[in-house]
């Protein structure tokens, strides 16, 4: 898991250095050998429509493009990266650019894209899309839609445990960037995490922005803010689930001496040096390896469309980052509570109650 994340980091480092916003021209070109169905790999051509915030955020976007590029690599296929514009009105105008131009697979990053890739994938029925944090397991959004989904309560539920057994106040907290069904399934597990081993623990939670304002996403001064409000209330560690904005909750632990934990990517590995001792773990959800396999399965012709690819602990594409050694002595504790959810022992909630 380790390895798995300092090589999805250099990717990232590849990535910053092009990074704030994406590029409009494709990334990646070559030839290969004939693919098993989905296209000759000669002939593939990516499509990834990035969230909020675009390639840069040294998180959830970051992930997509590393596991894009990785496949795009390995299969010599062009890879065109599109982000939204500033208010991201025009999600579905990116997801159409894609497909007109033969763009095939059509990835759209995150929830976001949930009601827009249901209108626009039907009208090119011959273009496969894929959906990260996007249910399609009844169809409705067409049956050349798959979604790539994951048991984001599950991680949570382990960083939570970790908070509670590092904490010495016995006071933690969790910023989320929207208010949202998806990231209430990182909070709840987060707090059930950490009520399992104190169930006295007090615990701050806040958003950075309401339900529908996506901004809390990339906003990382008022991600500064909210944290900042925590700390000084006593709390010493927090979770953010917040992408781009979590750049600040890590700035506020740093000036207040306390810790936080990252999420979706090893954020160890893609912070600035003078933040990486207060980043004590953080909570990966493999998008990077979802997007790689799905671009995978689909030039072997493996992709069904019409239903959901989960991915979870007992996959490994969710768990705990380990880098910096802060949660080494605890690697027991966490490894036992990932055991009982993995074996049905633990039920980990997806809502907040």
């Amino acid at each position: 898991m380790k390895a798995s994340a300092q090589a999805m980091a250099l990717l990232l480092a590849g990535s910053m250095a092009l990074a704030a916003c994406a590029s409009d021209e494709p990334t990646g070109t070559g030839t290969g050998s004939g693919g098993g169905g989905g296209a000759a790999t000669e002939d593939l051509r990516i499509g990834l429509a990035y969230d909020e915030g675009g390639r840069g955020d040294q998180s959830f976007n970051d992930s997509a493009y590393a596991g894009a590029s990785a496949a795009a690599d390995a299969l010599g296929a062009d890879l065109q990266e599109l982000s939204p514009n500033e208010d991201a009105s025009n999600r579905a105008e990116l997801l159409t650019q894609l497909a007109e131009q033969g763009f095939n697979p059509v990835i759209a990053v995150g929830f976001a894209y949930d009601d827009v890739i249901a209108e626009v994938a039907p009208q090119f029925p011959d273009t496969t899309f894929a959906q990260v944090d996007g249910s399609n397991a009844d169809g409705a959004k067409g049956d050349n839609v798959t979604g790539l989904v994951f048991a984001e309560e599950e991680g949570s539920f382990l960083a939570g445990v970790a908070a509670a057994l590092k904490s010495e106040s016995g006071h933690i907290g969790f910023v989320g960037g929207v208010e949202s069904p998806l990231i209430e399934k990182f909070e709840a597990g987060y707090v059930a995490g950490a009520q399992a081993v104190n169930p006295q623990i007090r615990i701050d939670r806040q958003y950075i922005s309401p339900a529908g304002d996506f901004s809390g996403f990339s906003d990382p001064a008022r991600g500064q803010i909210v944290a900042q409000g925590m700390y000084d209330a006593g709390a010493d560690i927090i979770f953010h689930a917040a992408g781009g904005s979590g750049t600040g909750v890590f700035q506020a632990a740093l000036a207040s001496g306390n810790r936080a934990i990252g999420v979706d990517s090893d954020q160890y590995l893609t912070v600035e040096p003078e933040l990486q001792p207060v980043v004590m773990t953080s909570m990966l959800k493999r998008v990077d390896n979802a997007v790689e396999q799905f671009i995978n399965d689909y030039a072997e012709g493996n992709v069904q469309g019409a239903q959901d690819v989960l991915s979870d602990l007992s996959t490994e594409g969710i768990g705990l980052a380990t880098s910096g050694g802060f949660i080494d002595d605890i690697q027991d504790d966490v490894q036992q509570y990932s055991q009982q959810i993995t074996d049905g022992t633990i039920t980990v909630p997806t809502t907040v109650e």
